[in-house]
């Protein structure tokens, strides 16, 4: 891939990458009830998953996605389950986002942090279309090219972890703000009930 089309492609990509969707609130709500490390195991399973719909479109996926009713319906509604499950959790959960002696202590290993972040990733449609539409107008006709597909792969899921990366740095002073009981209830319903509209948005969606 010339390196002037890959430029372009970087910074074609940059807007979707950054902006806000389930995995960057996962992100934000990772930093806020965990901390940096935390979000950056986060981080690598939303890259991971990114990269596998990436291979997944180049070979067929997408376009998949994008013809069948059916296959977008069901992907769809499993992720808006999944998306309700988490909001849910953090709606229920008491202990959310409270910082003691200014530190948070993880109470998810970051193996699970991981598959979490990877299941968001690989179940919402819409980044499948997104990429679906993206990937394509950079590579080459005739073909299945994997130094290209691994190029912009590799490149829009580092985009997107660059940006959760950045997300999890800024945590700490982020936290400054979970001082008070009240603002920790706020946030914590504000947090869970952003998941579930994400959920209930992602149901209701139409290709």
């Amino acid at each position: 891939m010339p390196f002037e089309l890959w430029l372009m492609f970087v910074a074609v990509s940059l807007l979707p990458a950054i902006s806000p969707g389930p995995a960057v609130m996962l992100a934000l709500s990772n930093t806020l009830r965990f901390g940096r490390n935390a979000t950056l195991a986060s981080a690598t399973g939303n890259m991971i998953g990114l990269i596998v719909i990436g291979y997944a479109v180049a070979f067929g996926f997408g376009a998949l996605m994008a013809a069948s009713a059916v296959a977008f319906t069901v992907l769809k509604i499993i992720g808006a389950v999944y998306l309700v499950y988490i909001g849910i959790k953090i709606l229920r959960d008491g202990s959310s986002f409270q910082v003691q002696d200014g530190a948070l202590t993880p109470r998810k290993s970051p193996m699970k942090l991981f598959l979490e972040a990877f299941f968001v990733s690989v179940t919402n449609p819409k980044a499948i279309l997104v990429i679906t539409a993206l990937f394509p107008q950079f590579m080459s006709k005739g073909g299945i090219n994997l130094a290209e597909i691994t190029i912009l792969s590799v490149t829009y899921a580092a985009l997107c972890f660059a940006n959760h990366a950045a997300i999890a740095f800024a945590g700490g002073h982020m936290r400054q703000f979970l001082t008070s009981a009240r603002r920790v209830r706020w946030v914590r319903r504000i947090t869970g009930g952003l998941f579930v509209g994400f959920g209930a948005a992602l149901a209701t969606a139409s290709r």
